[in-house]
């Protein structure tokens, strides 16, 4: 049969899960997450989540949305995610033609997608007028073998805390993550805000694992921070560390990864992911040492819709 593209419904989740695991083994998916992302989308994103389905069944999945936080207008999110057991349908051109389709309906004009860094991969999005921009490495780490290392001492001053902690008053995590997030190497500038939206889609992601992410406070302030997503089984992935400004080069985001890894080893995780833009050489000589392993590379390109 003929492959269709449609939006996803409820009962879709499931499938969407088995196909991101599939084709991206090193990102933390749950049904929660993907109900989650889609319930709770910011109206200015004019999110879709597209479905491919073959014969009746759910082959392919793609988050559509428009980067509403970027402060540059224009800019949108595109990445087709097939069954590897799937592929050569139809299914990934099928889905990138309704996304662009839609983003540009929407006023896009700019579309990012990350692409796998196999051969395959990378001429399926050259052939499709997709330009590549960068490259980000997933490395993993077997938790349940490796010698997570003791933690340092912390400066005068520092102290440690979970994200857990700051249930009552989230936001100087947040204030710490903006300011970290705009120091990002990315095609485009993010700008957090907006403290109720970050409140609706990062502090309440059901993914977020809050007992696992740590922070390092001093002065009342957040100053590094080690968030942490977890599948509530045995995958842990880090979904943002950092230090402002004013802190680094004192050890503080490795200190809190070194908590935060310690304590999920001890809940019964065993594979850590985590990844790195390839020109973040201080985060890859971090995650060197801690002894994780490359996994897997992708390639962010662009395509000019207009």
């Amino acid at each position: 049969m003929t492959v269709i593209v449609r939006d996803a419904r409820p009962e879709d989740a499931g499938a969407v899960v088995r196909v991101r695991r599939a084709a991206a083994p090193y990102l933390i998916t749950t049904e929660e997450s993907v109900d989650f992302t889609a319930r709770s989308a910011n109206p200015a994103a004019k999110y879709r989540l597209l479905v491919a389905e073959d014969d009746g069944e759910v082959i392919g999945a793609a988050h559509v949305a428009l980067l509403y936080d970027s402060g540059e207008p224009g800019r949108a999110r595109l990445t087709p995610h097939v069954r590897p057991d799937r592929t050569g349908r139809g299914a990934g051109s099928a889905i990138l033609r309704a996304g662009e389709r839609h983003l540009a309906a929407e006023g896009a004009t700019t579309v990012y997608a990350w692409v796998d860094a196999s051969p395959a991969s990378l001429g399926f999005a050259e052939r499709r007028g997709y330009t590549p921009l960068r490259t980000a490495h997933y490395l993993g780490l077997d938790l349940s073998a490796a010698r997570v290392p003791e933690p340092p001492p912390l400066p005068a001053g520092c102290a440690l805390a979970t994200a857990a902690d700051l249930a009552g008053d989230p936001r100087p995590l947040f204030e710490a993550d903006a300011e970290v997030t705009a120091d990002e190497p990315n095609d485009t500038v993010t700008e957090l805000d907006d403290y109720e939206d970050w409140l609706g889609h990062t502090w309440n992601h059901p993914s977020l694992d809050r007992d696992l992410s740590t922070v390092v406070t001093a002065g009342g302030r957040v100053v590094a921070f080690a968030m942490a997503y977890t599948d509530g089984a045995t995958r842990y992935l880090s979904a943002m560390t950092g230090t402002v400004r004013a802190h680094r080069g004192r050890g503080l985001a490795k200190a809190a990864k070194i908590h935060s890894l310690r304590r999920a080893r001890a809940a019964g995780f065993r594979d850590a992911f985590t990844n790195n833009d390839a020109e973040n050489k201080p985060m890859l000589a971090v995650n060197a040492w801690f002894g994780y392993e490359p996994r897997t590379s992708e390639v962010r390109h662009v395509r000019h819709l207009i």
